[in-house]
């Protein structure tokens, strides 16, 4: 069906002829001698663009070679024409630019300013950079964009705590910024994979030596070329003849199960090159600056030239590589496997420019058959191979549909390079199908195949893939393999989830080990010819620094090593609570009453009253009503009339994970208006201590109680800041968005606010959806005036001061989440008379790779309250990297905090100590945590948000036509249901 499919695909050459322009085409001095490979699919239209190619080949030929060359093309093009380019992975956003130091502050250790110069600074600083007009415009107050610069730290670093010594996964690169770089844009036609590009350039760069002046150049393999020296010429053509091979799978009664290479198929190739730019890396500082960054290109050319050498020998995916050579390659289930790798990136520190290095793992599609992918992917087709008969339900198709939908296959019934993205499946099974040849005569789908490739379809009853979003192109699923080196796109199972945490999991030394081992290996991005070409040297070992290990606060009730000793400060009382069993063997059910008994008792040890006699007999109901909304909500509803409308709990029991969970917990929080606790079922027949200590102070955390209190207030901790009568707000905000293949869902924003004080322990949320993949959240005044509202309920008072943490933010969104949320803040507070709090705003980021080890030769992780704030962070901007928990398993990450806005004039050893002082007082944990609480309490509320929006989308189905992926404009955004007002003042999300 491939070739009933090419020939309606037009690619039209954007590439214009310049007579000026070299000409270079190696392989094309003198006639071919090879042979050309004729493969079986039916003859191609001439492409397009193939007469444009031979007139700028014949213009360069003698006339007595016109004709002998014109065949040759017209073969080449007629009998093979390149395929359309298969899906490429995008191309990673760079992270964002990290300024170098100025001479004087090249030091690794530095002294604080006192407490007095460094407020008279920020002062001054405020002064000079603030501009807020106080003119109310639309209700709020316009802040001048060229005021918003990023808050600079305030001091040299931190003083408070104990040092430690340390080593962080950052390979500090020496350059020579008078090195001239030359910027050349490149564009192949037809256009290639990354994989067979980089081909192309590699030969190009072994046959024509001279036109690169002897280098080998860095390609990032799309469009960007980087050269040490300039070419021989500014504008240079290439024709290259590239055999490329193919793979046909062998198949096994049906069923495809391996790949088997098989001949090279010729493939021509046009090459234009242009010189685009040329730059240096030498610092153009403005007058009044004592630092800049290194330009943007610069970086951007070394980030290219370093990753240089790992493209060649593994699959790379965004600012990561993979490699089976690596070790730790292992089949995780479901057709996939999970691939160990390395992750880099330059960044610019206090120290100068540094590598980035860190251990990756990550989760591929299997390299199998469609068919044997999709019995090992979905429980309901593992036995298809001894069933192909066998047809698909609604939902089955469905879940089919899902489980393929963008992922990359190749055909097996002949040779061939060509690639395919799967769209969706076909409306018809196979058996059913019918298509229009070029004459317009119609053909059945099973007969074509078995007249042109002897091959009789096996699963005649499955529909096929559709491999077009516009026009009917059909692929048999059992004549497809899944291509490798594709990033396993939909959701992991909990079980693929525990095995690709456990592959990832290295205690300290060991992970340490594999990163200095990767940076002195042959994939490292040091090993190839590059370096050397352009003046650079990386570092082999990593940076020595000092850190500081901050004293822990003390608790009221000083909390103990484990659950068994310890009480909750506020304990709640539960008089009116339900049990509803869902499913479950008769054995498991006879172990509720024994279950019930032990929370009761371990809430009373805890400090939390929970009666002992539920409201009325277990509900026990069938686990098909989480299948069935209106029969849930129904029964919901009669457990709340059968406690008068003033129900405060249900502890739900379930047999085993499932997909109505979220609507459980949508229609008990929005429509019943009751907080729910689920737990399972093989839990509870274990019932550990553990275990039932957990669940206790969930359930105390989202009725209104809390664990723990700091035995010194927070305004004791920082007295030149905070004060008992002068309240603060900590708020926390995060945004989730739908998975990467979904193109129409909304993201999810959601907003928590401490409506306590001075305690600061309690926090009540606000969620929204908004626009697709919106990362700047877009009502965000309204939900933080709301926060206000519930505030000023609960205190008497608005907060003096906000602190805003903002979770989910990359670094080269930082400039504008400040612009556009910092003015929501404003505009939410402009809307009290005479109301103008300081804000502080910090980004919380998890999601990066430094690590940090400790110097002696031991295993062990890395204390809670290591703080970092020289050598590696940013030169001149406030951030610190705060290891605030105890690493139990694996190497601890640490989490990066960056000030972006600071009118409350912290120094660092206030905001070090204040944050961490936070990650205390999480409610359901008896520990602290690694991130502050206000950030984690949002990303959790919003979870919760998007939960509802999935469970809404897959209830209402969805179409199986792939050309309904296709819109016109931005997707409508689905509201959120309301919460009910008994819950949304509660932590019901924890």
């Amino acid at each position: 069906m491939e070739e009933k499919t090419q020939s309606h695909h037009n690619h039209h050459s954007t590439n214009k002829h310049n007579p000026n322009s070299k000409s270079r085409t190696p392989l094309l001095h003198k006639p071919y001698h090879h042979h050309h490979v004729q493969t079986n699919p039916p003859p191609f239209l001439l492409h397009p663009s193939s007469h444009q190619n031979l007139n700028l080949v014949a213009s360069n030929l003698p006339s007595s070679y016109y004709y002998y060359y014109y065949c040759y093309f017209y073969s080449q093009f007629h009998n093979s024409l390149p395929p359309p380019p298969p899906p490429l992975l995008p191309l990673p956003s760079l992270p964002p630019l990290l300024p170098l130091p100025p001479p004087r502050s090249m030091t690794r250790f530095h002294k604080s300013l006192p407490v007095s110069q460094v407020v008279e600074r920020k002062q001054q600083q405020q002064k000079k950079k603030i501009q807020v007009s106080n003119n109310k415009v639309s209700g709020s107050i316009a802040i001048e964009e060229a005021a918003l610069v990023v808050a600079k730290r305030p001091d040299f670093g931190g003083q408070d705590g104990s040092v430690i010594y340390l080593l962080a996964n950052h390979f500090l690169v020496k350059f020579d910024s008078s090195q001239r770089i030359y910027h050349y844009n490149v564009e192949i036609s037809p256009q290639p994979s990354k994989e067979i590009a980089r081909m192309i350039k590699q030969k190009l760069v072994e046959t024509d030596v001279n036109s690169f002046s002897g280098v080998v150049p860095a390609f990032d393999g799309r469009q960007n070329i980087y050269s040490p020296v300039e070419f021989q010429g500014d504008r240079l053509e290439f024709f290259v003849n590239l055999p490329i091979p193919s793979c046909k799978g062998v198949m096994n009664y049906g069923d495809l199960r391996e790949k088997q290479p098989q001949k090279k198929i010729d493939k021509l190739f046009r090459v234009n090159m242009r010189l685009v730019s040329k730059f240096d890396g030498k610092e153009q500082r403005k007058e009044g600056e004592d630092w800049t960054p290194l330009p943007p290109e610069y970086i951007h050319a070394l980030d290219v030239i370093l990753r240089e050498n790992p493209m060649e020998k593994c699959t790379s995916i965004g600012r990561s590589f993979y490699s089976s050579s690596m070790g730790g390659s292992k089949e995780i289930g479901g057709g996939a496997v999970g691939l160990r790798g390395f992750f880099q990136s330059l960044r610019q520190t206090q120290q100068g420019l540094a590598l980035n290095m860190d251990l990756s793992i990550t989760a591929f599609h299997e390299s199998i058959g469609v068919i044997a992918y999709l019995q090992k992917r979905l429980e309901f087709l593992k036995d298809l191979s001894r069933n192909k008969n066998r047809e698909l339900s609604l939902e089955e198709k469905r879940e089919v549909e899902k489980a393929l939908k963008n992922i990359r296959v190749f055909v097996c019934h002949r040779e061939t390079v060509q690639r395919y993205r799967v769209y969706g499946l076909t409306e018809e099974i196979t058996e059913n199908i019918w298509f229009p040849d070029r004459d317009g005569k119609h053909l059945r789908l099973m007969s074509y195949f078995k007249d042109h490739y002897g091959y009789e379809i096996q699963y005649k009853n499955l529909p096929c893939l559709q491999i077009s979003r516009t026009r009917p192109c059909y692929l048999p699923m059992e004549l497809c393999m899944i291509c490798e080196g594709q990033k396993f796109l939909g959701k992991l199972s909990d079980d693929q989830a525990a095995k690709i945490m456990k592959m990832g999991c290295q205690k300290p030394n060991e992970r340490k080990a594999i990163i200095d081992k990767v940076m002195a290996g042959s994939v490292g991005p040091s090993s190839g010819k590059q370096t050397r070409e352009f003046n650079l040297e990386i570092s082999k070992e990593m940076t020595l620094l000092k850190g500081r290990i901050l004293q822990p606060p003390k608790l009221k009730l000083d909390r103990p090593r484990n659950l068994k000793e310890s009480r909750a400060f506020k304990g709640t009382r539960i008089e009116r609570w339900a049990l509803m069993s869902i499913g479950g063997s008769s054995d498991q059910k006879s172990t509720i009453p024994k279950f019930i008994n032990e929370l009761t008792q371990k809430c009373e040890h805890l400090g939390v009253f929970l009666s002992k006699n539920t409201l009325s007999s277990t509900f026990f109901e069938p686990s098909n009503i989480l299948n069935n909304i209106s029969l849930l909500e129904s029964k919901l509803k009669e457990i709340q009339r059968a406690a008068l409308n003033n129900l405060q709990l249900i502890i739900c029991v379930m047999e085993k994970k499932h997909k109505g969970y979220g609507d459980l917990k949508r229609i008990a929080e929005t429509r019943i208006g009751v907080v729910t606790q689920c737990c399972l079922y093989p839990n509870i027949t274990k019932l550990s201590s553990q275990f039932v200590s957990n669940l206790a102070l969930k359930i105390n955390a989202k009725i209104g109680g809390s664990m723990t209190e700091l035995y010194n207030s927070i305004p004791s901790h920082i007295p030149r800041l905070l004060r008992p009568d002068e309240p603060v707000i900590f708020m926390g905000a995060d945004v989730t968005h739908p998975h990467p293949f979904d193109d129409c869902s909304p993201s999810v924003a959601a907003v928590v606010g401490s409506i306590n004080w001075p305690e600061a322990n309690r926090y009540v949320s606000r969620m929204r959806s908004q626009t697709h993949r919106q990362e700047i959240i877009q009502d965000l005044d309204l939900m933080v005036k709301e926060l206000l509202d519930d505030f000023y309920k609960a205190v008497n008072k608005l907060p003096n001061r906000i602190i805003f943490f903002r979770d989910g933010v990359s670094e080269t969104q930082f400039k504008k989440i400040l612009q556009e949320e910092l003015q929501s803040i404003k505009t939410a507070c402009s809307k009290f008379q005479d109301y103008n709090p300081s804000i502080t705003f910090a980004v919380v980021q998890k999601r990066h790779h430094t690590r940090l080890f400790r110097c002696n030769p031991d295993n062990e992780n890395i204390p809670p309250g290591t703080v970092v704030d020289t050598v590696i962070t940013h030169p001149k901007e406030f951030d610190f990297y705060l290891c605030s928990h105890l690493g139990v398993k694996g190497t601890s990450r640490p989490t990066h905090y960056h000030i972006l806005w600071d009118e409350n004039e912290f120094t660092s050893d206030e905001l070090q100590r204040l944050v961490y002082n936070l990650c205390y007082t999480f409610v359901r944990c008896t520990k602290p945590i690694s991130i502050v609480p206000p950030a984690y309490y949002a990303h959790l509320a919003a979870y919760r948000g998007r939960l509802y929006i999935e469970r809404s989308s897959e209830s209402n189905g969805g179409s199986m036509n792939p050309s309904s992926v296709s819109r016109v404009g931005p997707p409508k955004t689905i509201p959120l249901p309301k919460l009910s007002d008994n819950v949304k003042n509660l932590m019901f999300y924890c």
